[in-house]
Protein backbone atom coordinates (compact mmCIF):
# COMPACT_ATOMS: atom_id res chain seq x y z
CA UNK A 1 0.00 0.00 0.00
CA UNK A 2 1.69 3.40 -0.91
CA UNK A 3 1.85 6.04 1.64
CA UNK A 4 -0.67 8.34 0.47
CA UNK A 5 -3.29 5.50 0.49
CA UNK A 6 -2.11 4.94 4.27
CA UNK A 7 -2.68 7.84 5.16
CA UNK A 8 -6.62 8.04 3.54
CA UNK A 9 -7.01 4.90 5.46
CA UNK A 10 -5.59 6.33 8.91
CA UNK A 11 -8.01 9.36 8.60
CA UNK A 12 -11.09 7.42 7.57
CA UNK A 13 -10.73 5.06 10.87
CA UNK A 14 -9.71 8.34 12.91
CA UNK A 15 -6.03 6.82 13.48
CA UNK A 16 -3.69 9.29 14.26
CA UNK A 17 0.49 9.12 13.96
CA UNK A 18 2.37 9.09 17.21
CA UNK A 19 3.96 12.82 18.71
CA UNK A 20 2.89 16.37 19.15
CA UNK A 21 0.78 17.20 21.49
CA UNK A 22 -2.08 14.72 22.42
CA UNK A 23 -5.34 15.47 24.84
CA UNK A 24 -5.04 13.52 28.25
CA UNK A 25 -1.38 13.51 28.15
CA UNK A 26 0.76 14.24 30.66
CA UNK A 27 0.75 13.22 34.52
CA UNK A 28 -1.91 12.64 36.27
CA UNK A 29 -3.39 14.41 39.64
CA UNK A 30 -2.90 12.25 42.73
CA UNK A 31 -5.55 11.15 45.65
CA UNK A 32 -9.10 10.16 45.69
CA UNK A 33 -11.52 11.94 43.85
CA UNK A 34 -8.22 14.51 41.76
CA UNK A 35 -10.74 16.69 40.02
CA UNK A 36 -10.02 20.07 40.74
CA UNK A 37 -8.22 21.91 38.14
CA UNK A 38 -5.38 23.49 38.54
CA UNK A 39 -5.55 25.97 35.82
CA UNK A 40 -6.03 29.71 37.13
CA UNK A 41 -8.59 30.77 39.32
CA UNK A 42 -11.31 33.11 38.08
CA UNK A 43 -10.88 36.76 38.96
CA UNK A 44 -12.41 37.42 42.76
CA UNK A 45 -13.80 40.73 43.72
CA UNK A 46 -14.24 41.80 47.27
CA UNK A 47 -18.03 41.85 46.98
CA UNK A 48 -18.56 38.47 46.24
CA UNK A 49 -18.43 36.12 48.99
CA UNK A 50 -17.09 31.92 48.05
CA UNK A 51 -17.80 28.36 49.13
CA UNK A 52 -14.87 26.59 49.40
CA UNK A 53 -14.67 22.84 49.47
CA UNK A 54 -11.27 20.84 51.25
CA UNK A 55 -10.90 17.23 51.37
CA UNK A 56 -8.96 14.87 53.75
CA UNK A 57 -6.77 11.94 52.12
CA UNK A 58 -8.04 9.12 51.78
CA UNK A 59 -7.63 6.81 54.91
CA UNK A 60 -7.70 9.51 57.94
CA UNK A 61 -10.37 8.97 60.78
CA UNK A 62 -13.69 10.28 60.83
CA UNK A 63 -14.12 14.08 61.29
CA UNK A 64 -17.53 13.90 62.63
CA UNK A 65 -16.78 12.85 66.26
CA UNK A 66 -15.84 15.18 69.72
CA UNK A 67 -12.22 15.71 69.37
CA UNK A 68 -11.98 15.93 66.03
CA UNK A 69 -14.11 19.36 66.23
CA UNK A 70 -12.60 20.31 68.82
CA UNK A 71 -9.29 20.50 67.80
CA UNK A 72 -10.75 22.19 64.39
CA UNK A 73 -13.06 24.62 66.12
CA UNK A 74 -9.58 25.49 67.33
CA UNK A 75 -7.75 25.61 64.09
CA UNK A 76 -10.62 27.44 62.25
CA UNK A 77 -10.29 30.23 65.29
CA UNK A 78 -6.70 30.89 65.03
CA UNK A 79 -7.09 31.04 60.81
CA UNK A 80 -10.78 32.54 60.63
CA UNK A 81 -9.66 36.55 60.61
CA UNK A 82 -6.39 36.74 58.47
CA UNK A 83 -4.79 38.62 55.55
CA UNK A 84 -7.65 40.52 54.61
CA UNK A 85 -9.64 36.79 54.81
CA UNK A 86 -12.90 35.83 57.07
CA UNK A 87 -14.14 32.59 57.57
CA UNK A 88 -17.81 33.00 58.09
CA UNK A 89 -19.65 29.94 58.02
CA UNK A 90 -18.73 26.32 57.82
CA UNK A 91 -19.44 22.38 58.38
CA UNK A 92 -17.60 19.30 59.59
CA UNK A 93 -18.33 16.03 57.24
CA UNK A 94 -16.78 12.78 57.65
CA UNK A 95 -13.96 13.05 55.15
CA UNK A 96 -14.07 17.01 53.81
CA UNK A 97 -15.04 20.51 55.05
CA UNK A 98 -17.09 23.11 53.68
CA UNK A 99 -16.85 26.81 54.08
CA UNK A 100 -18.33 30.27 53.04
CA UNK A 101 -15.86 33.10 53.38
CA UNK A 102 -15.18 36.75 52.25
CA UNK A 103 -11.68 38.30 51.12
CA UNK A 104 -10.60 41.38 49.65
CA UNK A 105 -9.23 39.51 46.37
CA UNK A 106 -7.83 36.41 45.46
CA UNK A 107 -4.38 36.49 47.04
CA UNK A 108 -6.00 37.49 49.91
CA UNK A 109 -8.37 34.71 49.43
CA UNK A 110 -5.23 31.68 48.90
CA UNK A 111 -3.21 33.10 51.96
CA UNK A 112 -6.21 32.63 54.36
CA UNK A 113 -6.35 29.26 53.23
CA UNK A 114 -2.73 29.00 52.98
CA UNK A 115 -2.73 29.29 56.76
CA UNK A 116 -6.22 28.07 57.78
CA UNK A 117 -4.75 24.52 56.31
CA UNK A 118 -1.72 24.77 57.64
CA UNK A 119 -3.56 24.76 61.39
CA UNK A 120 -5.92 22.41 60.48
CA UNK A 121 -3.25 19.67 59.05
CA UNK A 122 -1.18 20.45 62.71
CA UNK A 123 -4.11 20.13 64.33
CA UNK A 124 -5.41 16.84 63.40
CA UNK A 125 -2.09 15.30 63.16
CA UNK A 126 -1.30 16.27 66.62
CA UNK A 127 -4.54 14.72 67.77
CA UNK A 128 -4.43 11.43 65.62
CA UNK A 129 -0.07 10.97 66.66
CA UNK A 130 1.12 10.89 63.00
CA UNK A 131 2.82 12.75 60.50
CA UNK A 132 2.45 13.87 56.71
CA UNK A 133 0.05 15.20 54.62
CA UNK A 134 -3.53 15.56 55.75
CA UNK A 135 -5.64 17.71 53.22
CA UNK A 136 -5.51 15.85 49.58
CA UNK A 137 -4.92 17.79 46.26
CA UNK A 138 -5.70 21.91 46.57
CA UNK A 139 -8.91 23.41 47.62
CA UNK A 140 -12.52 23.91 45.43
CA UNK A 141 -13.75 27.49 45.20
CA UNK A 142 -16.88 28.77 43.85
CA UNK A 143 -17.76 32.51 43.47
CA UNK A 144 -21.33 33.16 44.75
CA UNK A 145 -21.99 36.29 42.52
CA UNK A 146 -25.72 36.44 43.32
CA UNK A 147 -28.07 36.35 46.33
CA UNK A 148 -29.76 32.73 44.89
CA UNK A 149 -26.14 31.25 44.50
CA UNK A 150 -25.51 32.98 48.08
CA UNK A 151 -28.72 30.85 49.52
CA UNK A 152 -28.63 27.95 47.45
CA UNK A 153 -24.69 27.72 49.20
CA UNK A 154 -25.38 28.57 52.36
CA UNK A 155 -28.13 25.24 52.35
CA UNK A 156 -25.51 23.00 50.80
CA UNK A 157 -22.59 24.30 53.42
CA UNK A 158 -25.01 24.70 56.48
CA UNK A 159 -27.37 21.47 56.34
CA UNK A 160 -24.80 19.10 54.30
CA UNK A 161 -24.74 16.54 56.86
CA UNK A 162 -28.58 16.42 56.12
CA UNK A 163 -27.39 16.02 52.11
CA UNK A 164 -25.18 12.75 53.37
CA UNK A 165 -27.39 11.58 55.93
CA UNK A 166 -25.89 12.21 58.79
CA UNK A 167 -28.47 14.51 60.80
CA UNK A 168 -31.94 14.54 60.57
CA UNK A 169 -32.74 16.56 64.08
CA UNK A 170 -35.22 19.65 63.70
CA UNK A 171 -32.50 22.23 64.63
CA UNK A 172 -28.91 22.78 63.43
CA UNK A 173 -26.02 20.38 62.62
CA UNK A 174 -24.24 20.81 66.01
CA UNK A 175 -21.06 19.79 63.63
CA UNK A 176 -21.34 23.49 61.62
CA UNK A 177 -21.57 26.76 62.27
CA UNK A 178 -25.60 26.32 62.29
CA UNK A 179 -26.34 27.06 65.82
CA UNK A 180 -24.71 30.41 65.40
CA UNK A 181 -26.44 31.28 61.87
CA UNK A 182 -28.99 34.08 61.90
CA UNK A 183 -30.85 33.03 58.48
CA UNK A 184 -33.12 30.73 60.08
CA UNK A 185 -36.78 31.13 59.45
CA UNK A 186 -37.95 30.27 63.56
CA UNK A 187 -34.80 31.55 64.65
CA UNK A 188 -36.31 31.73 67.74
CA UNK A 189 -35.72 28.53 68.58
CA UNK A 190 -31.92 28.60 68.46
CA UNK A 191 -29.10 30.94 69.42
CA UNK A 192 -28.50 33.60 66.91
CA UNK A 193 -25.37 35.33 68.52
CA UNK A 194 -22.10 34.77 66.51
CA UNK A 195 -19.51 32.36 67.90
CA UNK A 196 -16.14 33.62 69.28
CA UNK A 197 -14.44 33.40 66.20
CA UNK A 198 -16.53 33.68 63.35
CA UNK A 199 -16.81 37.07 61.70
CA UNK A 200 -20.12 38.74 60.67
CA UNK A 201 -20.55 38.56 56.90
CA UNK A 202 -19.60 42.47 55.60
CA UNK A 203 -20.75 41.57 51.73
CA UNK A 204 -23.92 43.25 50.84
CA UNK A 205 -24.98 39.76 49.51
CA UNK A 206 -23.80 37.26 52.36
CA UNK A 207 -25.12 39.98 54.75
CA UNK A 208 -28.56 40.70 53.69
CA UNK A 209 -28.90 39.95 49.99
CA UNK A 210 -29.54 36.33 50.13
CA UNK A 211 -32.89 36.72 51.86
CA UNK A 212 -34.37 37.74 49.14
CA UNK A 213 -35.26 34.06 48.45
CA UNK A 214 -35.85 33.53 52.05
CA UNK A 215 -35.26 32.51 54.75
CA UNK A 216 -33.28 28.51 55.57
CA UNK A 217 -35.96 26.33 57.42
CA UNK A 218 -34.63 23.33 59.50
CA UNK A 219 -35.72 20.82 57.34
CA UNK A 220 -33.94 22.19 54.12
CA UNK A 221 -31.81 19.70 52.18
CA UNK A 222 -29.06 20.80 50.21
CA UNK A 223 -29.65 19.79 46.14
CA UNK A 224 -27.54 16.89 44.82
CA UNK A 225 -25.97 19.14 41.86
Amino acid sequence: MTSSKRAAVQTEFGFVRWGGKRRGAGRKPKGERAGVSHAKRPKLCQRFPVHVTVRLRRGLPSLRCKEAYLVLKRAFAAGAMRFRFRLVEYSVQTDHLHFIAESTDGRALSRGMLGLSVRIARALNALWGRRGRVLDDRYHVRILRTPREVRNALVYVIQNARKHGAWHAERPDPFSSGPWFGGWKGRAQVSISRSGFLDRARTWLLGIGWQRHGLIQFHEIPATS
